[in-house]
């Protein structure tokens, strides 16, 4: 399905599941619908699973937005209290569209907390309350972070592993009776072989020919070209990597301490989501990448630059980026809310060291080059993630890699198939559709959204 298809789908009002490999358009998509409701004075919800994706499309956690906080159920009583909310009421009763990127993140609990706190909110038993729903993501992507807990229901620690089950296994799932449209075009990569590849690890046909495009990638660490950010699948390698390139450069490093306020366990869920550390080290010649959007200072996640000086208005780094661009960086917040409020607030510089970086950390970015070490991936996707963070084959730098790192998840693999298929269905019969009728229902769900803007 092409982006533009996908769009006119999305203005009729209808719950869409919107995905497709990456560099598909997802969220291209989603800001060309978002735009088109705003020009008619229609502000939809905003939201993604992580406080990392967030960044990516100027949003909210869905846990915030939606009052669930940190919660992992809901009983009547957390429903009823979050129902008192007037921040949380006012939000989800004015709400006519909600985006949720990155659901893949999602367990089906939490979509079913969400989809439970909407009907109660809204008065209305239909799928989260009646509002639109547009779930966005790829499941080919990481997994969530999984919470283990004992029998007695206390939790003992958290890992990052492959979940149990995935958001579409959620019962809201279904009967939200959503409309799938998978984003066949690609606007990341443009190099036909290196293409090729990706379709084949998302397909579970990678060959020995496929293996031999990965081999002319093949360098020694000694080979790894300067300055090109370096992918890990574990924090140790980062942490190491980055430390000893900070090492070599001379002088003292700066400290920059990160500052925080409100509940202890709020505050542990915004650290570890968080892509700048707590105490962040500089020095003149650092390589670095910014951790938060803010184009109206030329920035956004994912841009890359080093430090250039210290000692601007706040005696903070001024960095110059890849483009040429001087930046001088101060402080900027993330916040968690739980029942409406602000239950936690981090402040810190939005950088990090950017010799290196996690390929969970990597998700959702686009790099012209990047040198990866995948001969320690522990987890499906995480491998075929990686790869697909660089636009084309030439911008690939591998020290190495294990069989893991070309392999998906066989469950997700199953449903792919079927993704692909009731997309397809939907194409055929949207097809089908007068260009009136398509008319007449997009404007009804204008007019019942905003009916002073109806078409």
């Amino acid at each position: 399905m092409t982006q533009s298809q996908a769009l006119e789908i999305l203005k009729t009002g209808a719950n869409v599941f919107l995905t497709g490999e990456p560099g598909s358009g997802k969220t291209h998509t989603v800001n060309e619908y978002v735009a088109y409701l705003r020009a008619r004075d229609i502000e939809p919800a905003i939201t993604a699973s992580t406080g990392i994706a967030t960044t990516h499309i100027g949003g909210m956690t869905i846990h915030s937005w939606s009052g669930i906080g940190i919660k992992t159920h809901l009983n009547k009583q957390d429903i009823s209290k979050i129902a008192f909310n007037k921040n949380i009421v006012k939000r989800i009763q004015r709400a006519k569209v909600l985006v949720i990127d990155e659901v893949s993140m999602l367990s089906p609990k939490t979509i079913s907390m969400v989809d439970a706190v909407c009907r109660e909110i809204k008065k209305d038993q239909k799928s989260f309350g009646g509002i639109q729903v547009v779930l966005v993501g790829d499941f080919f992507q990481l997994p969530p972070i999984v919470k283990k807990e004992e029998e007695d229901g206390q939790r003992v620690l958290l890992i990052e592993g492959p979940p149990a089950r995935f958001a579409y296994d959620s019962p809201v799932w279904s009967s939200a009776n959503l409309t799938v449209c998978y984003l066949t075009e690609q606007h990341r990569q443009d190099d036909a072989d290196f293409l090729a590849m990706l379709s084949a690890i998302r397909g579970n046909s990678f060959s020995g020919d496929h293996l031999r495009h990965i081999e002319t990638r093949k360098i020694g660490n000694s080979a790894a070209p300067k300055g090109a950010p370096k992918l890990f699948s574990h924090n140790a390698d980062v942490d190491r990597v980055n430390d000893e390139m900070l090492a070599k450069l001379p002088g003292a490093p700066a400290m920059f301490t990160m500052s925080s306020h409100g509940k202890a366990p709020s505050v542990a869920v915004l650290k570890k989501s968080c892509l700048s550390p707590e105490v962040l080290r500089l020095k003149i010649g650092a390589a670095v990448m910014f951790t938060k959007n803010n184009p109206k200072e030329g920035f956004v996640n994912g841009t890359l630059g080093a430090v250039e000086g210290f000692g601007g208005r706040a005696a903070g780094p001024i960095i110059r980026t890849r483009g040429g661009k001087k930046i001088e960086v101060l402080p900027m917040d993330w916040m968690v809310e739980e029942y409406g409020t602000v239950s936690a607030r981090i402040t810190q510089l939005p950088l990090r060291l950017a010799w290196a970086i996690t390929v969970h950390k990597s998700q959702g970015m686009s790099l012209d080059e990047a040198v990866m070490d995948l001969s320690d991936v522990f987890e499906f996707g995480q491998g075929y993630v990686a790869l697909s963070r660089v636009r084309r084959l030439s911008g690939l730098h591998l020290l190495g890699w294990n069989r893991r790192a070309f392999q998906v998840h066989p469950e997700v693999l199953a449903k792919d198939v079927e993704f692909r298929a009731d997309s397809s269905s939907a194409e055929a019969n949207f097809k089908e559709i007068a260009p009136a009728e398509l008319q007449n229902t997009q404007s009804g769900f204008i007019a019942v959204c905003s009916p002073r803007q109806a078409l």
